[in-house]
């Protein structure tokens, strides 16, 4: 299975980041990618005031554009994250589509990013957004895939989850910036790679000195054995990478982890 990994700079117009969306996934796809996944708030400045003006609901016109970008290129497409409208309520949501550009999932973001860094930063996604509350795993003749978006990452419990129900490869739209990014970013990914036996596969957007928010960028993917496979710098371009899913049955059989659970001590459930 090919995976190209598209980071890109975040313009203001939103439809001038689909536009641009599409003519990169079509470059992927020409490129042999199945999967071609896009990175956190692709459409949208990432500022917290932006996400209710940027806002569309399902079915809308960034919707419709992406589904029917995937079926003309007849790729599975992982499109980063967007506002997403609901009501009074506005979402950090990611939609997958198969080849035939129908939705095989929608993920909310469950984890909002709320830090008040003391002399520093604050910057509070709940301001504006709401929580997401259901996992979302889906089917690809490859094997079953989960769906996170940046933050969750933070929080083990919830790649644990993906993985107990079936994820092989867990997919991480994401926007860390320079300050955690350095810090935490291949970290993150690796920990929970090794701890699920699960390909993680991180997706950014490109460093713009000239926005407000500097995303740390550095797309990448990682092995169930913890390895990292590839990665970009900070720059636009396309990462591409070739994953065999067998290799996570493989690893979990030469190391059980996930079997050696003390279950009848402690469980992660979800209510």
């Amino acid at each position: 299975m090919k995976i190209a990994l598209i980071q890109s700079k975040v313009q203001k117009e939103n439809d001038a980041n689909i536009e641009s969306a599409c003519r990169t996934i079509a470059t992927a796809a020409q490129a042999g990618a199945d999967l071609v996944m896009l990175p956190e708030m692709f459409c949208c400045p990432y500022e917290t005031a932006n996400f209710p003006l940027y806002a569309q609901p399902q079915g809308g016109r960034n919707w419709s554009a992406l589904s029917a970008c995937a079926r003309e290129n007849q790729v599975y497409l992982a499109a980063g994250s967007m506002p997403e409208r609901d009501g009074d309520a506005v979402y950090n949501t990611c939609y997958a589509f198969d080849r035939q550009g129908n939705q095989l999932a929608k993920y909310r973001k469950m984890h909002l990013f709320d830090i008040d860094i003391k002399g520093g930063q604050r910057f509070f996604e709940s301001d504006t957004l709401t929580a997401g509350s259901e996992l979302a795993v889906f089917d690809t003749e490859f094997g079953k895939m989960g769906l996170m978006i940046c933050f969750d990452i933070r929080f083990p419990e919830l790649s644990r989850l993906l993985a107990l129900q079936g994820a092989k490869v867990i997919l991480v739209p994401a926007a860390f910036n320079m300050t955690t990014g350095p810090a935490h970013w291949e970290l993150h990914f690796r920990s929970r790679a090794v701890d699920n036996q699960v390909f993680l596969i991180g997706c950014s957007p490109a460093r713009d000195p000239a926005a407000s928010y500097h995303a740390y960028g550095h797309s990448l993917a990682v092995s169930p054995w913890g390895n990292l496979l590839a990665e970009l710098d900070e720059r636009e371009g396309i990462l591409y990478c070739d994953l065999n899913l067998k290799e996570t049955d493989a690893v979990r059989e030469q190391l059980p982890l996930l079997k050696a659970r003390r279950t009848d001590v402690y469980t992660v459930t979800f209510s």
